[in-house]
């Protein structure tokens, strides 16, 4: 697919107007902003023109507490839906990171490298992991959205 035409499916399937479904959870509320789709293991996509932004979602940096590592794969990496892609480490545990979608990942968010407590503070924001430009975007379809997500995680 050409990047005009995945950029086209992605706008047209996936808004960029961020409200976001809000759960009580914990000691704060935690969000699932609706313009990201949600993996079963707690990854989001959000996508941004014809690129992806890869992270984890507000619940799982709820369940990991202090985040203390995180391990990336290089920018020019290929990523495969359903494959783990990194790690994320935590005072409780080493969790992988799975990719939500096939791609080739464009830049990774060496801020959170260098500063992990990043991810705990802004999942959403400034604590994202990679930028990808995904092989097939209509792998997005597949995952939750925000109110599903929502849903799900509400039982845990």
């Amino acid at each position: 697919m050409e990047v005009g035409a995945a950029r086209a499916l992605l706008e047209a399937n996936f808004p960029t107007n961020c409200t976001a479904v809000i759960r009580p959870g914990g000691p704060m509320a935690l969000s699932y902003p609706d313009d990201c789709r949600y993996a079963d293991s707690h990854e989001y996509a959000k996508p941004e023109g014809y690129l992806v932004r890869v992270g984890i979602s507000a619940f799982a940096v709820d369940q990991l507490g202090d985040i203390v590592f995180v391990e990336l794969p290089d920018v020019g990496s290929s990523l495969s839906q359903g494959a783990s892609f990194g790690s994320v480490e935590s005072v409780k545990a080493v969790e992988d990171v799975i990719a939500p979608l096939s791609g080739t990942v464009e830049a990774r968010n060496e801020a959170v490298l260098a500063s992990p407590e990043e991810l705990q503070n802004d999942p959403y924001g400034e604590g994202w992991l990679l930028l990808v430009r995904p092989s097939d975007p209509a792998q997005l379809e597949n995952l939750m959205d925000a109110s599903t997500y929502a849903s799900k995680v509400d039982g845990h």
